[in-house]
């Protein structure tokens, strides 16, 4: 449990450095950020569909076809809470008759719960982002239709950021399937959460990049 316990608080530490770093590298060079460039051309593509009056098809299939792919998300997000409930128990029996898997520490009933809790929260969490994410851009798809387009700077400015917004909740929602991995890795021991977060920053500090 000790083990398990140490090994968690310095996954989260690494990710908090990650992010933090993320921001800081982000807010001095937002030109290498990938976020940053998103955010730059979902508002170009407002103005864009804000400032004609023949882009109302194109508005409305680009915006249904984001709420798609978060409802898909979202849906897959509850499907796995249900399979993740109706399975725990035997990966925690079978995890308790193999516990020479577990490197770096000792099974028990507590520490397998306490893991199955925190998987469920994420796909909670995941869930929730997604949701936002369709709320946002249905909101979008009522506001960039209204008259004025960028000569309303107002109007304007609010549907780039209920836009945004809704890019960040999607964002958001995929990096809590992406905290998923290094937390299923736990379950076969203390270790492998480690490598598993390590392997998961690597990976996000390359998604993480503008490509080139």
């Amino acid at each position: 449990m000790q083990h398990d316990v140490i090994a968690f608080i310095a996954s989260g530490l690494m990710l908090m450095v990650y992010y933090a770093y993320l921001g800081f590298s982000s807010r001095r060079h937002p030109e290498t950020s990938v976020h940053a460039l998103n955010a730059k051309l979902r508002e170009r593509w407002v103005a864009m569909v804000m400032g004609s009056d023949k882009r109302d098809i194109l508005a409305v299939q680009t915006l249904r076809n984001s709420v798609m792919a978060a409802n898909f998300m979202a849906s897959t997000s509850i499907l796995l809470i249900i399979g993740t409930l109706n399975t725990g128990e035997k990966i925690g029996a079978w995890l308790m008759q193999w516990h020479t898997l577990a490197v770096g520490g000792t099974y028990s009933s507590v520490s397998w719960q306490i893991k199955l809790g925190l998987l469920l929260l994420v796909f909670a969490v995941a869930f929730f982002c997604f949701s936002m994410a369709i709320r946002f851009f249905n909101h979008v798809g009522y506001m960039i239709n209204l008259s004025g387009g960028t000569a309303d700077p107002l109007l304007y400015q609010q549907t780039c950021a209920y836009l945004n917004r809704a890019g960040r909740y999607y964002t958001y929602g995929t990096r809590s399937f992406f905290m998923s991995l290094p937390l299923i890795m736990w379950f076969l021991g203390a270790y492998f959460l480690l490598l598993a977060t390590a392997i998961l920053i690597a990976g996000l500090a390359v998604l993480d990049k503008v490509p080139r």
